[in-house]
């Protein structure tokens, strides 16, 4: 498949990491897809994608899915076009008006937020259009959703949401909470209220991603240096996290990372694996 993507322009690269289209023939169907620190906006412009696990679901049209914390298996369909959004863990919030806690594990179709978008964009882009223009049509539809003031709190968990991603999350939540001025507490809260997540759940899997992107299947991995360079100091929780993460002992993942290569020119997430 080709992966063609770029940031926004501002004020939208505040909120989203990059805006993409996905399409061709998939080299594997079926993915299981670990938890990354992002949350997502996908529009169908061609045939169904099913979600198999953890509840099994046909998605058409266009759906949105927040934070996952915990990860998920779908199957592709035999062509796939797609065009998507990542956004930043905090990002959803200013374009749906939803609360994060409501789509935090969840996927809900895009009409059922934005009613009518999912339709207008396949409309715009049509089957044939460059993926550059379905870019563009994505990056005005998000433009005109995004809230003109940004909603009370969020702008405390963005700066400390941009510090968790800094530091791969090695920082501990009381560390952020006295960098803000805020409690602890204080801080979740607006956490819970805006990702869906605690700061402390954020970065688990900020400091997971970065231990995926790290390791290099070509060669040996010394798990216990990767473990800890990625701010995991206990051996037995690293492993029972990244078991939680994959389905996969490290061991296991890395036997299947070797069988099937990360595709090149993708996002640098070398997270989700071939469900074989």
């Amino acid at each position: 498949m080709e992966y063609v993507g770029r940031v926004p322009a501002p004020p939208l690269d505040r909120y989203i990491d990059d805006i993409y289209c996905l399409t061709g023939t998939p080299r594997h169907r079926r993915m299981n897809v670990p938890p990354m620190p992002s949350a997502h906006l996908f529009v169908n412009l061609g045939e169904p994608v099913r979600l198999l696990d953890p509840h099994p679901a046909v998605l058409t049209d266009g759906w949105f899915m927040g934070v996952w914390t915990r990860r998920f298996l779908l199957e592709y369909p035999a062509s796939v076009r797609i065009v998507g959004v990542h956004f930043k863990p905090w990002g959803l919030a200013p374009f749906t008006g939803v609360p994060a806690g409501g789509l935090r594990d969840l996927w809900v179709p895009v009409d059922a937020v934005w009613p009518g978008a999912a339709g207008r964009v396949r409309e715009r882009v049509g089957g044939l259009a460059p993926a550059g223009e379905a870019l563009r049509v994505m990056e005005e539809e998000l433009l005109s959703r995004l809230a003109e003031v940004p909603a009370r709190g969020l702008g405390l968990v963005e700066h400390a949401g941009g510090r968790l991603e800094a530091s791969h999350g090695g920082l501990a939540v009381s560390a952020l909470a006295d960098a803000a001025g805020v409690s602890g507490n204080h801080l979740t809260a607006q956490f819970r209220s805006h990702v869906g997540i605690t700061p402390k759940r954020m970065a688990r899997i900020y400091r997971f991603a970065r231990l995926i992107v790290s390791v290099d299947a070509l060669r040996p991995a010394g798990w216990a240096h990767l473990a800890q360079a990625a701010g995991y100091f206990d051996q037995a929780h690293f492993s029972k996290e990244f078991k939680d993460f994959t389905g996969h002992t490290p061991k296991e993942w890395l036997a299947l990372r070797r069988r099937f290569p990360a595709e090149r020119d993708f996002p640098p997430d070398s997270g989700p694996m071939p469900a074989e």
